[in-house]
C-alpha cells in the first residue's frame, strides 16, 4: 500500500480519535466545572452543640434552635440554594464527630488558629472578638495575664483559650462550656474564664450578672469561621456565601439581633423572663417526653440485648471448651477494664475510621449492650453455679439433657438468685444513658442541658433530671421485687 493510500486510510480513525478526546474533555471540564459538594450533597449538615447561648441554643420560647451562628449557618444554607441539617453535638467531641463525618461543617464559634488551620479547612471569619479575662466582680487580684499564675481557670479542654491559660501559668478545671465555666466562677470554685468578648459581653448583657467583671484583656483578637475537614472542597463556596452576606448587611442585622443589648432590650420588653418555678413548669413535658422516647427505650433495649448476650458469654465461660472460656474471660476483662465513655467514643467516633458508621441511637444501644454483657455475664455465671449438682445429677438420672436441664430446672432457680444484682445493673443502667449526649442523642439529661443553657438556671433544670431518674429508678425497684416474688416458687425448699 502506498504512502498516500495509508494516510487515506488511517484519516477517519484519527478524526475519530479527535473527536473522542474533544468530547471526553469537554465531559471532564463540565463536571469539574459543575463540581459543588454542597449542591451535590442537597444538604449541608452543621454540627454545633446547642447549650451556647447566644450562638447556639434552644429559644425557651419555642424549643428551636436559634442562635448567631445558627442564623449565619441558615443563612449561608439559603445562599447556596440548600437545606440546612443541624447536629447537636458537645463541644469537647464535636471535632471528633466531624472527622468521622457526622457533619459537614462545625459552627460554633471556632476560633481561627494556625494548629486548626493545618488539621481542617477553616472558612474566613464571620465573628471578630478580642480576648478577656472574667473575674468575680470583688476580685481586684487579677488585672492582665501576668496576674493568673497560680490562678484557676475555668475552661473548655479544647479551646483555644485554655492554651492561653496554661501558657500563662494558670491551672486549669475543664469544663463542658462558657456557661458553666461562669457558673462556677460564681460559686468560687474557680478564679477566673478566659474568654472571646462576644460570648462574655452577650453573657453580661442576657443575664444582668453583677456578680463577675471582665478584669482585662488578653491583648489578642479572636476569628470565629466554620471548620470542615481538611480538602473537604467546601470552601470556596462557604466563602462565596459570607461575602455576600457581609456585603448586604445580613451578618450585621443576625449580630445585632444576638449580641447587642437594644435586640435584648425588645426581646424583654415583649415577654417577662420567667421564674425559677415556671421554668421547671414549662419543661416538665420535655424532660419526660425525652426520658420515655429515649431513656427509657434505650434502657430496655441495651439491657434485653445485653442480658442475652451475658447468658452466652456466661455459658461460655462455664464450657469445657479452652478457646471458649478464654474467649469470653477476655471478653469481660476488657468491658470491665475500660470505661463505658471509652467505649461510646469507640463504637461512635472510631469505627467510621474503619468505614462503619453507626447513627447515634444504635451505636448507644451497642456500647450499653456489650456492657451490660461482660458485668451481668459474671452475676449469671455465680447464680447458675449456686445450683446444687446434685440437681444437675438428678435431671440426667431422670433422661433430661444439658439444655433441657438448663432450661426448665437450673435456669428458672438462678433467676432467682440473679434478679437483685441484675437489678442494681439495670438501674446503674438507667443513669449510665446520660452518657449518651455525648454522642448525638438527645436523651433525659441532654434535653436539660439544652433548656438550661439560655436561662443559666442549671441546679433548676438539672435537679428537675435528676429527679425523674429517680422516679424511674424507684419504680424498677418496686418491679424488682414483685419478680423476686413471682420466682419464689421456683426455690427448692
Amino acid at each position: 500500500m502506498s504512502y498516500s493510500a495509508r494516510r487515506r486510510a488511517l484519516l477517519p480513525i484519527a478524526v475519530l480519535v479527535a473527536l473522542l478526546a474533544g468530547v471526553l474533555a469537554a465531559c471532564g471540564s463540565a463536571t469539574t466545572d459543575a463540581e459543588n459538594p454542597i449542591e451535590s450533597a442537597g444538604v449541608l449538615r452543621v454540627g454545633t452543640e446547642g447549650v451556647y447561648a447566644p450562638f447556639s441554643y434552644h429559644d425557651p420560647a419555642t424549643g428551636a434552635l436559634a442562635g448567631y451562628d445558627v442564623d449565619v449557618a441558615r443563612a449561608v444554607g439559603e445562599r447556596l440554594g440548600v437545606p440546612v441539617e443541624f447536629v447537636e453535638t458537645p463541644w469537647d467531641s464535636i471535632f471528633a464527630a466531624l472527622e468521622a463525618n457526622r457533619f459537614d461543617v462545625v459552627a460554633n464559634q471556632v476560633t481561627i488558629t494556625p494548629e486548626r488551620e493545618a488539621r481542617y479547612d477553616l472558612s474566613q471569619p464571620y465573628a471578630v472578638g478580642e480576648g478577656v479575662i472574667v473575674t468575680r466582680a470583688a476580685d481586684t487580684s487579677i488585672t492582665s495575664l501576668a496576674d493568673i499564675e497560680g490562678k484557676v481557670a475555668g475552661e473548655t479542654a479544647t479551646s483555644n483559650w485554655a492554651q492561653v491559660a496554661r501558657d500563662n501559668g494558670a491551672r486549669v478545671e475543664t469544663v463542658e462550656g462558657f456557661t458553666q465555666a461562669i457558673k462556677l466562677l460564681s460559686q468560687g470554685r474557680v478564679d477566673l474564664v478566659i474568654n472571646d468578648s462576644i460570648a462574655v459581653y452577650a453573657y453580661l448583657a442576657e443575664t444582668g450578672d453583677t456578680g463577675v467583671k471582665i478584669a482585662g484583656t488578653t491583648g489578642e483578637t479572636s476569628e470565629q469561621g466554620f471548620a470542615a475537614r481538611k480538602d473537604s472542597g467546601l470552601l470556596p463556596e462557604l466563602n462565596a456565601a459570607l461575602d455576600e452576606l457581609r456585603a448586604d448587611g445580613t451578618l450585621s442585622t443576625i449580630s445585632q439581633r444576638y449580641l447587642e443589648a437594644d435586640a435584648s432590650s425588645v426581646a424583654a420588653a415583649e415577654a417577662q423572663p420567667r421564674s425559677v418555678w415556671q421554668l421547671i413548669a414549662d419543661n416538665l413535658w420535655p424532660l419526660a417526653k425525652a426520658a420515655i422516647t429515649m431513656t427509657i427505650p434505650l434502657t430496655i433495649i441495651s439491657f434485653a440485648i445485653g442480658l442475652v448476650l451475658a447468658l452466652l458469654v456466661a455459658l461460655a465461660r462455664m464450657s469445657s471448651n479452652r478457646l471458649l472460656r478464654n474467649t469470653s474471660r477476655l471478653y469481660i476483662s476488657i468491658i470491665r477494664g475500660t470505661p463505658l465513655l471509652v467505649q461510646l467514643f469507640i463504637v461512635f467516633y472510631a469505627l467510621p475510621e474503619f468505614g462503619v458508621r453507626i447513627d447515634p441511637f444504635p451505636a448507644a444501644v451497642i456500647a450499653f449492650s456489650l456492657n451490660v454483657g461482660g458485668y451481668a455475664a459474671e452475676i449469671i455465671r455465680a447464680a447458675i453455679q449456686s445450683i446444687p449438682k446434685g440437681q444437675w445429677e438428678a435431671a440426667e438420672t431422670i433422661g433430661m439433657g444439658y439444655s433441657t436441664t438448663l432450661q426448665r430446672i437450673v435456669l428458672p432457680q438462678a433467676a432467682r438468685v440473679a434478679v437483685p444484682p441484675l437489678s442494681n445493673t439495670l438501674i446503674s443502667l438507667v443513669k449510665d444513658t446520660s452518657l449518651a449526649s455525648t454522642i448525638l442523642v438527645t436523651e433525659l439529661l441532654r434535653t436539660a442541658q439544652i433548656a438550661a443553657a439560655p436561662t443559666f438556671e442549671f441546679f433548676a433544670m438539672y435537679g428537675t433530671a435528676a429527679a425523674y431518674y429517680w422516679v424511674i429508678c424507684l419504680a424498677l425497684s418496686f418491679a424488682q421485687g414483685r419478680v423476686e416474688q413471682r420466682l419464689e416458687r421456683f426455690v427448692a425448699k
